[in-house]
């Protein structure tokens, strides 16, 4: 509500919402071949993809942890091309440059929070901050 107030990017008549339950549907091809390809070409001809391309290659190693993807999707907020997880802004503190939650404020939110719901959010919160998107040690950006 306060970037609608104060102006954001959200296109007008857009409404930013988050499912209840979304669907993922992860498929992920023998790769095999491709990374039997990669490996026989020479420096000289990897060079010319990394300059091309970049470092693409590197995902042909990248395992597809399908519970990771859901457990994100729940939380993408495709309006704002962001991860939205609800109210938390009270806990917010300045840590160096970064705005970001204790982690003790969290743990201690999931242990005795009263709403097992908001005790799962919560805890999905501290994994992303903590484990997926790490920015200041103990802390959740």
């Amino acid at each position: 509500m306060t970037q609608r107030g104060k102006g954001d990017s959200l296109a007008k008549g857009y409404i930013s919402e988050l499912w209840d339950f979304t669907r993922v549907s992860i498929a992920q091809n023998n790769l095999q071949e491709l990374k039997e390809i990669w490996d026989q070409w020479n420096n000289e001809v990897r060079q010319l993809f990394y300059s091309n391309y970049g470092d693409l290659p590197y995902l042909l190693d990248v395992k597809v942890d399908k519970h990771l993807f859901r457990a994100l999707a729940q939380f993408w907020n495709p309006a704002y091309s962001c991860f939205t997880f609800g109210k938390v802004t009270a806990w917010i503190k300045q840590k160096g440059d970064s705005r970001c939650i204790p982690w003790k404020t969290l743990k201690d939110l999931i242990l005795a929070h009263p709403d097992v719901r908001k005790r799962v959010d919560v805890l999905a919160l501290s994994i992303y901050g903590l484990v997926v998107f790490p920015k200041t040690l103990g802390h959740v950006d």
